[in-house]
């Protein structure tokens, strides 16, 4: 009896280092993609930084294709968590909103800090795509992803009889203004706040998207 208890833990404490040693891939990976650009990372200094063989990075991740779609997975979600974005505890806190304009106030923040985690890797992707495939399937992947779930939202929205325009107005204006572009610019470049950022998305939604709102931003 000892002995099988022994065994479980033992299984147990593989599957934790088995874990660990896949984020500190990932941690690396992402560090490297936006210091030094995709397309000039090699599996190799991924490895290096993260203190293991590149076979282990193989072997966790089979190819630098599957990896950047796992960092991408990670930085959007925050964790490694297997969770489905939709499913996650802050995004259906949101979808449970049945108030409009708050349910859009929340989006705008969450959006601000999601941009904040996934912009300098997007802009690093988005840089690559031009001349690397992989890249480039990637940052499809990623508009496919976000348009997908935007328009989720926005069916929801739609659902609450608050909308002051269609369904597919409200998809493409959310969309267009999540992308860490806007952020990028405003954050990064002129040095606005992410409350600022947040509060400033969230008027701008309110005005554009809630009836009885819609124009009140003179």
């Amino acid at each position: 009896m000892a002995e099988a208890v022994k065994r479980r833990y033992d299984g147990t404490r593989r599957q934790a280092q088995a874990r660990e040693t896949r984020r500190a891939v990932l941690r690396a990976a992402h560090d490297l993609f936006v210091e030094q650009g995709f397309a000039r990372t090699t599996v190799t200094q991924v490895a290096g930084a993260a203190g293991v063989s590149p076979e282990t990075v193989y072997a966790a991740f089979r190819s630098k294709a599957t990896l950047l779609h796992r960092v991408w997975d990670v930085t959007v979600g925050g964790d490694d968590e297997e969770v489905v974005f939709h499913e996650r505890p802050e995004v259906v806190a949101i979808r449970s909103e049945p108030d409009l304009e708050r349910r859009l106030r929340l989006h705008a923040r969450f959006a601000t800090a999601t941009a904040r985690r996934t912009g300098p890797l997007l802009r690093a992707i988005e840089a690559a795509a031009g001349a690397d495939a992989t890249a480039a399937a990637m940052l499809d992947e990623v508009h496919r992803q976000r348009l997908e779930g935007i328009g989720v939202m926005a069916a929801e929205a739609a659902r609450t009889g608050q909308l002051a325009v269609s369904e597919e107005v409200c998809r493409d204006l959310v969309w267009a203004t999540t992308d860490a572009v806007l952020w990028h610019r405003l954050v990064v470049q002129r040095g606005w706040t992410d409350d600022q950022f947040a509060e400033h998305l969230a008027e701008t939604w309110v005005s554009w998207l809630v009836r009885g709102q819609a124009g009140r931003r003179g």
